[in-house]
């Protein structure tokens, strides 16, 4: 009526990984806060989270008086040249018909330099803030965006007072998106950049990403015994946002290992057991006891056919089957339940609560 259905251990070719829990990043190299290099008042503001952005795209304009004073000596500045690039003109005629002293002409190509020098700093100075350099005088600075990417925070808003150490917006750019996990000092030998990763969101499950190692950490993450371990989402990135928690399993590769079908295994009490037929039937203790433990033995009277469950740990998963590791040796030879353990564990319990 259960179903209960008997094979063996056998020897699968199973492909073997390590689950590991971590969290999705983004580099700091693809993340950026919009500033301003001066202080002002916030005109406009073009963006709001979620928008996408390139690189240079106006996010905003700074309304700040002093500008208009930089572009005031600029204006300055290319008068004093025009004039002094006249007289250089005018000083060289002279030298070469020995009409004025060569010292006069060096003097002039000296203050000409000069003057350059200074119009070079504050056109500079301008076009860092994001000012023309056109010759009209403005009080308006254009704030741009200094990568591409997608806005994920406005931290101001129009009407704010703005100085440098004031973000107006924050861009994440996802296309590097990465996983940052955390592996135990013995797994670490069995991991190398290359290898892959299938990973699910924590919070759903239902779809599946994968990922490539790239980079392994080579001290231990805040003093604990685990080693960080970076890996780059490749192919479908939809849905993925930095700070979410990630299931990852990292593939290590196939063996041949000691396995049985997944049904074969059940769990009671934290622990892993599969149950084994007794060729006499007799209801003894485990191979493991010393003393015979009933609630380790389930036994059809009817048929005169008694299990005996035995702890297992599990290893690597793969096409159905499960890998085992004993806890006290199988005795050779020795019929595993593959279905209906479930069953046997259930009467195994439900006989063991009776007799206390």
């Amino acid at each position: 009526t259960a179903e209960v259905r008997l094979g063996t251990v056998e020897m699968k070719n199973l492909t073997t990984s390590i689950s590991v829990n971590g969290t999705l990043a983004v580099p700091n190299q693809n993340k950026a806060l919009v500033t301003s290099l001066v202080g002002g008042v916030l005109q406009t503001l073009k963006v709001q989270p979620g928008n996408t952005v390139h690189k240079g795209q106006v996010i905003g304009t700074i309304a700040n008086t002093e500008i208009s004073g930089i572009q005031q000596q600029l204006i300055s500045i290319n008068a004093q040249l025009k004039y002094a690039e006249q007289e250089q003109k005018r000083q060289k005629e002279l030298v070469a018909g020995n009409a004025a002293p060569l010292k006069n002409l060096q003097r002039v190509e000296s203050e000409l330099s000069g003057l350059k020098a200074q119009r070079n700093a504050l056109q500079q100075q301008l076009s860092a803030l994001g000012v023309p350099s056109s010759g009209t005088i403005s009080s308006t600075i254009t704030i741009t965006a200094p990568i591409s990417g997608t806005i994920s925070e406005v931290t101001s808003q129009i009407g704010s007072n703005i100085n440098a150490s004031t973000p107006i917006a924050q861009i994440i750019n996802n296309s590097e998106l990465h996983l940052d996990l955390f592996v135990y000092e013995k797994d670490l030998p069995k991991l190398k950049p290359g290898q892959t990763i299938h990973f699910t969101l924590t919070n759903n499950p239902g779809k599946e990403y994968d990922a490539t190692i790239y980079s392994i950490g080579t001290a231990f993450a805040n003093e604990s015994k685990s080693i960080p371990i970076h890996a780059r989402v490749v192919n479908d990135k939809s849905g993925l946002i930095e700070g979410m928690g990630i299931t990852a399993r990292i593939s290590l590769g196939e063996g041949l290992f000691p396995a049985v079908p997944d049904n074969a295994i059940v769990n009671n009490g934290g622990k892993d057991y599969i149950f084994i037929l007794r060729e006499d039937g007799a209801a003894t203790a485990d191979e493991h006891n010393e003393k015979p433990n009933h609630e380790d033995e389930s036994e059809h009277d009817h048929l005169s056919i008694s299990y005996q469950r035995i702890q297992v740990i599990k290893g690597a998963s793969d096409v159905g089957y499960t890998e085992i590791k004993p806890v006290a040796p199988i005795p050779k030879g020795r019929q595993v339940v593959v279905n209906g353990a479930f069953f046997l564990m259930a009467k195994m319990t439900n006989a063991g609560e009776a007799h206390e």
